[in-house]
C-alpha cells in the first residue's frame, strides 16, 4: 500500500493520457494518437516517479524525453509545425489533427486539469533554457508581459496572411516557418536570459503560448500546495522559483499564479518537506 500511495500521482497522470490515447486513436481511427498519447504520458509518469525518489533531475528527463520527441521527430522527421503557426495553421484548414489536436490537449482545455506543466516538463525552448546558469531569478519581474500579445497577434497574421494571399506550398511554408521560428525562439530566449539574468524570461515576456495557458490554468486541479503545520514562512520556496511565483499564498489570485509551471523546484528546496502537489 505504501508503494500505491507513493507513486499514485504518476500512476494518475499516466491512466490520464492513455485515456486521451485511447479516445483519440479510437474516434480518429488513427494508432499514431496511441502512441503519442501513451509516450508523453509514460515519459511523464517516469520524471514523477524520479522525483518521488528525490531524483534531482526528474524533471530534466521528461522535459528531454517529451521535447526532443516533438522537435526532432514530430516536428523535423514528421514536418510537423508544432509551434503556435502551425496550430492556426491547421485550424484555418479545418483540420482537427496534429497541432490543433496538441493544442487542445497541452495548452487549451489540458491546463484547467495540470496547468502549465507544459512550461515546466514539456516544452523543447524551455529544455534548453533551462541549461543556462540563471535558474534563481532577480526577485522583481520587469513589466513586460504585454510583449507576448504582440508575439500572439504575429503569429496569427502571419498565418492569416498566407490564407488571405492564396499563398501556394503553405505546407512546405509551414515546415520552414517551424524551423525559423525554433531558431528566433532559442536566439530570444538566450538572449533575453543573459540580459535579465533569468533562464525563464522568454516564458515571462515573449512566448506567445502562454496566451492560451494563464487563463485556464488559473482553474487548474493541479497546484502546488504548502503544508501550514510544517511551513517556517523561511520564504526560500518563493526565492527559488523560477516563475516568481509566491508559493506560500494558498490562494489563485497569489502573486503570478498562473505562470506556475509546476517544477517543483520549491519543494526540493525545502528542508521542511512542506510542499506537494
Amino acid at each position: 500500500m505504501k508503494i500505491l500511495k507513493k507513486y499514485t500521482g504518476p500512476l494518475v497522470m499516466f491512466l490520464v493520457f492513455e485515456a486521451i490515447a485511447v479516445a483519440l486513436w479510437l474516434t480518429m481511427d488513427n494508432l499514431f494518437y496511441l502512441f503519442n498519447f501513451s509516450y508523453i504520458g509514460i515519459s511523464i509518469a517516469i520524471g514523477l516517479a524520479l522525483f518521488e525518489n528525490k531524483y534531482r533531475h526528474a524533471r530534466r528527463v521528461t522535459q528531454l524525453l517529451v521535447g526532443l520527441y516533438m522537435l526532432v521527430y514530430l516536428g523535423l522527421i514528421c514536418n510537423e509545425n508544432m509551434q503556435i503557426e502551425g496550430f492556426w495553421y491547421y485550424l484555418f484548414s479545418g483540420v482537427f489533427e496534429a497541432a490543433t489536436i496538441h493544442y487542445a490537449v497541452a495548452k487549451i482545455f489540458g491546463p484547467v486539469f495540470f496547468g502549465r506543466g507544459w512550461c515546466g516538463y514539456a516544452c523543447w525552448t524551455a529544455m534548453v533554457l533551462d541549461l543556462l546558469p540563471y535558474k534563481r531569478p532577480p526577485k522583481e519581474r520587469k513589466k513586460l508581459g504585454f510583449l507576448r500579445y504582440i508575439t500572439f497577434g504575429l503569429s496569427l497574421a502571419f498565418v492569416a496572411a498566407l490564407f488571405l494571399l492564396n499563398v501556394h506550398n503553405k505546407d512546405r511554408i509551414m515546415f520552414w516557418s517551424f524551423l525559423a521560428g525554433n531558431a528566433l525562439y532559442y536566439f530570444s530566449g538566450i538572449t533575453l536570459a543573459f540580459a535579465l539574468r533569468d533562464n525563464r524570461a522568454f516564458c515571462k515576456y515573449l512566448c506567445p503560448i502562454t496566451v492560451f495557458l494563464k487563463p485556464a490554468s488559473y482553474y487548474s486541479l493541479l497546484r502546488v500546495k504548502v503544508d501550514k503545520s510544517k511551513c517556517v514562512s523561511c520564504g526560500t520556496c518563493s526565492r527559488v522559483c523560477p516563475m516568481n511565483v509566491d508559493i506560500m499564498d494558498p490562494s489563485r489570485k497569489r502573486v503570478n499564479g498562473t505562470e506556475c509551471i509546476l517544477c517543483m523546484e520549491c519543494a526540493a528546496a525545502c528542508k521542511k518537506d512542506a510542499i506537494r502537489f
